[in-house]
């Protein structure tokens, strides 16, 4: 069974990343390209062998298209969302779902009218160490979770490509919000995935280190309908770390290092990824031993092949569109109690 495969718009550069990757692959076909920048749109469709159309009603409405990737700018996503699903594609959509609750609904709304599916383009859910971590949560293995603290940051704010070039737009307060809406959006998610819903959030959100951008660090204190604490702490501007994940429970407890995108590189030739301690062994933690990725494209790679294959095998995503929004609405209600300096219930 082979996938024919459309991409909505070359904005976002994770998508260069997901077509190198499907370019080769048996069971999917890159078949063309929307993109409203006309020069990306069609040097990129020649690179990977797409034809380029100007006209988005003419790439949604192929018949001989299965499903499309989502991947321009934030705030277009509902729009580009809506059309591609009214015609009957499935959808990969890349993150943020939108930049607001009602974007998010009006998307809901027109995947479940179609029935056509949805799967948000969270690396971190592919990534097999966080597998591993979520696999020990939901075991029983640390017993009950009371905190997870979660580290995702970047150092993008301090590259001058990043910030005057294409890529611009992710600072752009209309097109993308700020970079906490930007990148703890995944962070989000995985607090999602591991404790469940979020019931309140306290936050603080600003620029530290920089002007360039609305925001460039954050973070955000939430609490779970299970009791558990949520702890996300999420910046632009750290130019070097090593931990990312700390997982208490009141059996084990689970140290992550090496997860994002400033913290690879430091990973030592053989390192453990994960370290875990359980009650009652010698006092010493256990090192768990993975492979860990050589640079963070590798996870960002790893994001279409779940999605191929939950389309051939006609399966639910495991993040839909219902999960894009409370991701979204995490992001949102921490803004709102940074401005507001106080608890916001999501």
């Amino acid at each position: 069974m082979t996938i024919s495969v459309g991409i909505i718009s070359f904005a976002h550069g994770h998508v260069l990343q997901y077509c190198n990757q499907m370019k080769d692959w048996d069971d999917v076909r890159l078949v063309a390209a929307w993109d409203d920048d006309e020069g990306r749109g069609r040097s990129n469709a020649a690179k990977y062998g797409m034809e380029y159309t100007p006209h988005l009603e003419d790439l949604v409405g192929r018949r001989d298209l299965d499903a499309v990737i989502v991947t321009s700018e934030t705030n277009k996503h509902a729009e580009h969302c809506v059309a591609a699903a009214e015609a009957g594609k499935h959808l990969l959509v890349q993150k943020p779902m939108a930049l607001t609750l009602e974007d998010c609904d009006r998307i809901i709304a027109a995947v479940d009218r179609a029935g056509v599916t949805l799967r948000m383009a969270f690396q971190m859910r592919c990534d097999p160490v966080n597998q591993r971590m979520k696999q020990l949560v939901d075991d029983g293995a640390l017993g009950k979770v009371g905190t997870i603290r979660r580290r995702h940051c970047l150092n993008l704010l301090f590259n001058e490509a990043f910030v005057s070039g294409p890529s611009r737009w992710h600072i752009d307060p209309v097109a993308n919000k700020g970079m906490f809406m930007d990148d703890a959006v995944h962070a989000a998610d995985f607090l999602l995935w591991l404790l469940g819903e979020p019931v309140s959030v306290m936050a603080e959100i600003d620029n530290v280190l920089t002007t360039c951008a609305p925001d460039d660090t954050g973070m955000a204190v939430y609490r779970f309908r299970s009791g558990a604490f949520g702890l996300l702490y999420n910046c632009s501007v750290t130019l070097a770390a090593e931990i990312t994940t700390e997982i208490y429970g009141d059996q084990a407890a689970v140290h992550h290092y090496f997860g994002d995108g400033v913290s690879t590189p430091f990973a030592p030739e053989g390192a453990a990824p994960l370290k875990l301690y359980r009650r009652g062994q010698p006092q010493r933690f256990e090192e768990i031993r993975m492979p860990i990725p050589k640079t963070h494209s590798e996870r960002i790679a790893a994001v279409p092949r779940p999605w191929i294959d939950q389309l051939k095998m006609d399966a639910a995503p495991d993040c839909d569109a219902r999960c894009g929004k409370v991701s979204t609405a995490m992001c949102l209600a921490a803004y709102e109690s940074a401005a507001a300096g106080r608890r916001v219930l999501i």
